[in-house]
Order: structure tokens, then C-alpha cells, then sequence
């Protein structure tokens, strides 16, 4: 089995399904915007989460929910910084900076952070793939089209599995070309990202197929509109029984990480979805 140690934790691909807790230190995401900005506030939704069972951290600063605008790199610096910087004194646990621009991801790096995870492959920034193989550290390569502004227009798939596995592949080779190691590669779908209702679901019953590349499958379906349309619920807090039954799709399919906002909930859809589909 390939695994991947960061801090002390150790994450063995294949034996279970991990639970990045999502901590947006911002005030318009989708569902939570506002609620963690403040330091005091995020620290302790992040010591929640923590006593809930999650397995590594993702402190995101710049929305990225559809049609949100890009801010300013003080801004998202400023936001994030201060977080990781005080998370780190207080625990081990691992922190993934969530963001596309490689100054941001080197100085989350630098203050304590442990993994990039960057919603655009590496496509925003072409500084970040040199960077990230400068700091040996994983990264996670998310599928978009566009940006958050305009990803919503660009749903025209002829494959949807096709295309996304072959952009993935793409970004892989790239990565691995600026020396970013094999091992240190996490891949995810982008559900919710330039996909329809109907392609979000496909993306999940084919998850699969995306395994046949041969890296660690990180996937997130939580509280999104998808799951909003099939439930008729507007309130993306209301998603939660939603956001379980996308996750035990998600891990039938073979993801190996779940991006979530309700941790405590879904460590125990992970647990009873593990012991069946886990060997």
C-alpha cells in the first residue's frame, strides 16, 4: 500500500477514508463565509474538528465558491497567515493551505502548513509547481475549467470522464516535469467545479474510473448545490444527510479523502461506510 506521512500522522492509501476538515477564513464562501474570519473564531471551529476526528486541516482565504471574485494577495496573506501560524503552536495536526497563487502556498508553507491544495491544478500560477518541488511538500490537483468567476459557463463536456482524467493526467506530467515527486501527488475531481447538476453526478458514479490513473482521489461534495437541487434545500447548513449520502457514494467509488465541513458527522458516515466497502 503507498502511504504518506505528514507531521506524525501517517496516511495509509487504500485501509480507510480520511477527513479533511474545511476552514474558510472568509467572509463570502458558499456556506460558512463570515463565520471563522476572525482568529479567535477559526481556532476554535479548527479545535472542533480536531476533537471530532479529523485527519488533516484545509484553511482556505480566498472563496472560491461559483462567481466569486479574486482578491487582493495581502488580503488572502492576511488571512490565512495569522491561522496556520497559531494552529501550528497548539497542535501537530496536518494543514493543507488552500489556495492557487505560489506565493500564498510558500508562506502557508513556511508558517506551518504541510500541503498545498490548489483548486486550479497548478493552471493559475505558473510558479506554483517549481515552488511546491522546492518545499518536497504534496499538493493536491483539483480538475477546473475557468475560474470561479466564469467556471459555470464552461460545462460543455463531449467526455466528461475522458476530459477530466486526460487534464488530470496532463497536470500530473507537469507537476512531476517541475519535480514535484509521485508520492507527494493527491488528485480530485472538482465536483461542483464547471460541472452541471447532472455531470456532478456522473463524476461520482464514475469515480472509478479516475482510480485507473493511480493516485490518492480526494473528493468534495459537501453542503454543494448539487445536493441542494436533488433535496430541494436552499440552506446549504440544511445538507447535511445529503452531504453523508454523497460521501458513502464518494467512498464506494474509492475516494480516499473527503473534504467536509461537518467532520463529527461524517466521521461516523465514514466509519459504518468503511466497514462495509473497505477490506
Amino acid at each position: 500500500m503507498n502511504h504518506l506521512t505528514i507531521e506524525k500522522s501517517t496516511f495509509i492509501w487504500g485501509k480507510r477514508t480520511y477527513l479533511m476538515g474545511i476552514l474558510n477564513v472568509t467572509p463570502d464562501s458558499f456556506s460558512d463565509g463570515g463565520e471563522f474570519n476572525s482568529l479567535e473564531t477559526a481556532l476554535v471551529q479548527a479545535k472542533m474538528q480536531i476533537k471530532a476526528g479529523v485527519d488533516i486541516i484545509d484553511i482556505g482565504g480566498q472563496s472560491t465558491r461559483p462567481g466569486a471574485e479574486q482578491i487582493p494577495l495581502e488580503d488572502e496573506l492576511n488571512r490565512v497567515i495569522p491561522i496556520i501560524k497559531s494552529l501550528r503552536q497548539e497542535t501537530l495536526i496536518p494543514i493543507s493551505i488552500d489556495t492557487t497563487r505560489s506565493l500564498v502556498a510558500q508562506a502557508a508553507i513556511e508558517a506551518g502548513a504541510n500541503v498545498v491544495n490548489d483548486i486550479s491544478g497548478g493552471t493559475f500560477d505558473t510558479k506554483m509547481f517549481p515552488i511546491v518541488a522546492n518545499l518536497q511538500v504534496p499538493m493536491i490537483l483539483m480538475h477546473l475549467r475557468g475560474t470561479p468567476k466564469t467556471m459555470q459557463q464552461k460545462t460543455d463536456y463531449q467526455d466528461l470522464i475522458g476530459e477530466v482524467y486526460q487534464w488530470l493526467d496532463t497536470q500530473i506530467t507537469s507537476a512531476m516535469k517541475a519535480g514535484i515527486k509521485r508520492d507527494n501527488l493527491i488528485i480530485d475531481p472538482g465536483i461542483g467545479f464547471a460541472k452541471t447538476y447532472e455531470q456532478n453526478l456522473e463524476l461520482i458514479r464514475r469515480l472509478h474510473e479516475l482510480k485507473l490513473l493511480g493516485f490518492p482521489l480526494l473528493v468534495g461534495v459537501s453542503r454543494k448545490s448539487f445536493i441542494g437541487h436533488i433535496l430541494q434545500q436552499n440552506d446549504p447548513k440544511q445538507r447535511i444527510w445529503g452531504t453523508a449520502a454523497a460521501c458513502c457514494g464518494a467512498i464506494a467509488g474509492g475516494a480516499d479523502i473527503l473534504r467536509v465541513h461537518d467532520v463529527a458527522q461524517m466521521s461516523e458516515v465514514v466509519q459504518v461506510a468503511d466497514a462495509i466497502w473497505r477490506i
